[in-house]
């Protein structure tokens, strides 16, 4: 790993880290296809990795550069730091965008996962048969998650934790939505909007001097629920990338074919033409506590060619492959100028 890094460098981490915190909000999207594609997804797997017992003695033995440059802390506060501005800022501004102009940013979305499986793709060239079976089987759990009904939400503290360690997967890996699993859980309207929305109050309330939540008994618990979820996301974060730093060791091409896999068999999750589909009990709609209506599922369909608005989609679709072709062009420039100097 480096131990410096332009000023260039660190700003360009950060903004990558923005970005992968706008995917990780996205269902069906997923931050580790940020990563692989933006080409810092391997340095984040073994940076994370080297959160162990080593870094733990250094640190507590008051040896703190020694602890700040083995675990690579500059890439991982900028990266980690991207990420949650991130769920107060980008992620924001595209739940916004989903809310006014949904179809539109699904077929962006679409272009941008068609774009990054030929990226990762570009570079891969053993395609034998035990690659192929694994990429296929990659495909098949990404089309099988998609059609998959949510749960009902659960506040259970024990199961926040399990939610953090599983939703923290769509950083660990590429092509699996975190924020899509936990629609499965039925936990991602409490854990990534409510109560985010109610720890963003929190610290607005604290900056101003305002210290009242701590009479109000409904924020408290959603700031319990956050605080559980965060250590569950640190949890599972540390623990996958210390199993995918010894897989991507030993069996890095297979690896890479399930990747492709997955990030092929989720394209189905972000196809942009879907109606969706709400839940229903004793023949009235269900509602959450936003007084949202709460989704089953989504019924896809193929698009109408005689409207204009499917034409617009289409545009937004090579938009959003264009954008990784264009990332993946100056991504090559960027490697090269290095290489000379």
């Amino acid at each position: 790993m480096r131990k410096s890094r332009s000023f260039f460098d660190k700003i360009t981490l950060f903004f990558k880290g923005l970005l992968m915190g706008a995917a990780n909000k996205v269902p069906g999207v997923s931050g580790g296809m940020v990563s692989f594609v933006l080409n810092f997804y391997e340095e984040m797997i073994y940076s994370f990795q080297k959160v162990n017992n080593k870094a733990f003695k250094l640190l507590f033995s008051g040896r703190f550069k020694s602890f700040y440059q083995y675990t690579n802390s500059t890439f991982l506060i900028l990266i980690v730091g991207g990420n949650v501005v991130s769920y107060f800022s980008i992620s924001l501004i595209i739940d916004y965008l989903l809310i006014h102009y949904e179809l539109y940013v699904w077929s962006t979305f679409f272009g941008l996962i068609i774009g990054s499986i030929y990226y990762i793709n570009k570079g891969f060239n053993d395609w034998s048969a035990k690659n192929i079976s694994v990429s296929f089987l990659g495909i098949l759990i990404g089309i099988a998650i998609s059609l998959m009904n949510p749960a009902k939400e659960n506040d259970n503290l024990w199961f926040v934790f399990v939610c953090g360690i599983i939703g923290v997967s769509g950083m660990t890996l590429p092509g699996l939505s975190g924020s899509f699993i936990l629609i499965l859980l039925g936990n991602y309207v409490l854990l990534l909007v409510d109560s985010v929305n109610e720890l963003y109050r929190t610290i607005v309330e604290v900056l101003s001097g305002d210290f009242s939540f701590l009479e109000n008994a409904p924020r408290i618990r959603y700031l319990q629920i956050m605080a559980v979820f965060t250590a569950g996301s640190t949890f599972g974060l540390v623990v996958t990338s210390h199993i995918l730093g010894y897989i991507l060791k030993r069996w890095h091409q297979l690896v890479t074919a399930l990747i492709i896999g997955f990030i092929t068999g989720s394209l189905g999750i972000v196809w942009p033409w879907k109606e969706v589909i709400y839940k229903i009990e004793n023949g009235a709609f269900l509602y959450d506590k936003t007084g949202q209506k709460v989704i089953e599922n989504y019924q896809r369909y193929l698009p109408d060619l005689y409207l204009t608005e499917t034409w617009l989609a289409i545009l937004y679709i090579f938009i959003g492959i264009s954008i990784v072709l264009i990332l993946d062009y100056y991504g090559q420039k960027l490697r090269v100028r290095k290489s000379k100097r």
